[in-house]
């Protein structure tokens, strides 16, 4: 029944409901996740008289929140970005801090090293400079060992922290499904929404977004389902799923992401891309892994350069010079569901030719090798024996036992060669510094030919150091060793015994040049001068590219990785602070607001209350007329 008391009363006991949720929010005006809260009124029903409609008063409809799904998933998104570019350009930095630095870096290493060469070339017959050679290549071995030690202990971390990540994960998610039963029950209960229940959920969804990019979707019954990466389930209602890591299927040391499946582990990496486990992830693929292959080939570079160079010249002792440094093997890795009992060993066949890049080899029928990050086919060829290796792009690889088809095998031909970098001789007399032959001109000749220097094409030659005698029967022909007449082409080589020169100029008839062994060579520089020469040459990467500059292509890549993924992180720093602000500016408690609020709704139980004062003195009135 409509009447003055129990409209007044209404009022009353709304604007009460009114006053404790501005009490709400304002004591919660600096609680983080909170979304400040509206009471929603609504007339209730009027009553019909003869005379009209009268109005019976108010009802709380709902405490809703104010809350924009629209804006907390953008929130949501451009955290999940922080997260991923702070990720990678901390663990970027921390790896371009070990190799870009000017002073130990790699660069530097490379230039001492090269400065040791050229020492001992200046005084090929000093003890001392030698020994400082081998001091020198000794501490360029072991700094690029700690290199490779260092990025060996960051992939380490990485497997730590995405253990603990994943762990975390499943933390929220449990947490996620509890809640969503609860929220359910709740909106069965009274069929309005548990506020503060979805705000403690919201905020569970903030917390996992910044490791692991994520999705959400409301159900009809208060739950929401949460998705990871591009679309795997993490939680359905109030079900849970495992978020875990798994070891790679090639390498059992590496660990990758997972999501608990109920034949085992599913590997989603490749579909995470947000939050600090997408950016640890990136980081190792695109930034650590790249940067150990990188200086694998660096390695191996230098090594086939100074070995093959130093075996061509002659020690103080007279003896051909051995290898000057020892270097690793490329790895393999058998995939975990191979059915055959192939086993696959590789080489490097041409330092020049290694791409930097690992390889996947698969047999289908006939082996197939792809780029492991591209996909791309690469050009293969041979049968896979050990006497017709498989080979491609500088590799030698061999096959032996039974392949069945879907075997796989991984190769990463440079990223393991720096363990296995050593120094080979610690006898400063086994540095060859000399050639092991020399050219000479004779005393007497008359014409103005000149003789280069001789190169070593073949240091196994049995004749190599058999003497040589060039003596030309004409301004345009020479014999050797008395025997032949040749025709003379100024500059062109002339190659025999395993070494190579050349003569230039204008000869005359009956001028001698002589090729013979270098038996007093203790003073000759020439072998440490071509060693130098090749460190300078562009020997890597199919000739474009000197020792020198892989090694600074190699930083400057780092460099640029960390700088962009720093920009990144300064740029979604801003666009999340503007979401938050954005959703704070809707979803946030504004103190001024509220206070204003405040006032209103007091004034207006006031007024209700001076409502039922008036219905009091309107029935008093009532009952004394009744009385008289």
């Amino acid at each position: 029944m409509a009447d003055v008391m129990s409209t007044a009363v209404s009022g009353l006991l709304a604007f009460r409901r009114g006053l404790d949720t501005t009490s709400q929010n304002i004591a919660n005006a600096a609680t983080a996740g909170y979304s400040r809260q509206r009471v929603e009124l609504a007339t209730r029903p009027a009553q019909a008289y003869g005379s009209g409609w009268i109005g019976s008063g108010v009802q709380v409809s709902t405490v809703a929140r104010v809350y924009d799904s629209f804006l907390a998933a953008q929130v949501r998104g451009s955290a999940s970005s922080v997260g991923r570019y702070d990720t990678m350009a901390t663990e970027a930095e921390r790896l371009d801090n070990v190799l870009g630095d000017s002073k130990t870096g790699l660069s530097a290493a490379f230039q001492k090293l090269v400065n040791a060469f050229q020492e001992v070339a200046n005084d090929p017959s000093s003890v001392t400079s030698r020994q400082a050679l081998l001091s020198q290549a000794g501490v360029f071995t072991g700094q690029l060992q700690g290199y490779d030690s260092r990025m060996r202990g960051f992939a380490a971390e990485v497997n730590d922290r995405l253990r603990a990540g994943a762990a975390e994960v499943t933390s929220l998610a449990d947490s996620l499904a509890k809640l969503n039963t609860q929220i359910r029950d709740a909106y069965g209960r009274t069929g309005q929404p548990p506020n503060d229940l979805l705000d403690q959920r919201d905020r569970l969804v903030d917390q996992l977004s910044s490791h692991v990019d994520v999705s959400v979707v409301a159900q009809q019954d208060g739950s929401a389902n949460v998705y990871v990466g591009t679309g795997q389930p993490l939680v359905v209602g109030s079900t849970a799923t495992q978020f875990t890591v798994t070891p790679d299927r090639f390498d059992a040391t590496r660990l990758n992401v997972a999501i608990q499946g109920v034949g085992g582990p599913i590997d989603i990496s490749a579909q995470v891309t947000g939050g600090s486990l997408g950016g640890l992830l990136e980081y190792r693929e695109q930034v650590l892994d790249p940067a150990r292959d990188a200086l694998g080939k660096v390695a191996a570079g230098v090594v086939a350069i100074v070995n093959g160079q130093h075996s061509q010249g002659i020690t103080l002792t007279g003896a051909m010079g051995g290898p000057f440094f020892s270097l690793g093997s490329p790895t393999v890795l058998a995939g975990a569901g191979n059915a055959g009992n192939a086993l696959v060993t590789a080489s490097i066949a041409n330092a020049n030719a290694l791409s930097g890049h690992d390889y996947i080899l698969e047999y289908t029928g006939s082996w197939q090798l792809r780029d492991a990050t591209g996909g791309a086919t690469v050009a293969l060829s041979g049968t896979g024996t050990s006497a017709d290796p498989l080979t491609a792009e500088g590799l030698s690889i061999v096959v032996a036992n039974t392949p069945l088809p879907g075997d796989r095998f991984r190769i990463e031909p440079t990223r393991d060669l720096v363990a296995g970098l050593e120094l080979a001789i610690d006898d400063p007399a086994d540095i060859a510094a000399a050639s092991p032959v020399r050219t000479a001109a004779d005393g007497a000749n008359s014409g103005t030919g000149r003789i280069s220097p001789p190169a070593v094409t073949n240091a196994a030659n049995a004749a190599l150091r058999s003497s040589v005698t060039i003596e030309f029967t004409s301004a345009t022909t020479y014999s050797v060793n008395g025997a032949g007449s040749f025709t003379y082409t100024p500059g062109a080589p002339i190659a025999m015994n395993g070494w190579s020169a050349s003569i230039d100029g204008a000869p005359a008839t009956g001028d001698r040049f002589s090729i013979a062994d270098n038996t007093s060579g203790t003073g000759d520089n020439s072998n440490l001068l071509a060693i130098l020469g090749a460190l300078d040459a562009p020997a890597l990467a199919g000739g474009t590219a000197s020792i020198a500059e892989a090694a600074t292509q190699l930083t400057a890549r780092i460099g640029m990785q960390t700088s962009q993924a720093q920009s990144n992180r300064e740029a979604f720093t801003v666009v999340h602070e503007q979401d938050l602000a954005a959703q704070q500016s809707v979803s946030g408690v504004n103190l001024d607001e509220e206070a204003a609020n405040l006032i209103m709704l007091q004034q207006a139980f006031q007024a209700a209350s001076q409502l039922i004062a008036v219905a009091q003195s309107m029935f008093d009135s009532l009952l004394a007329a009744t009385r008289s």
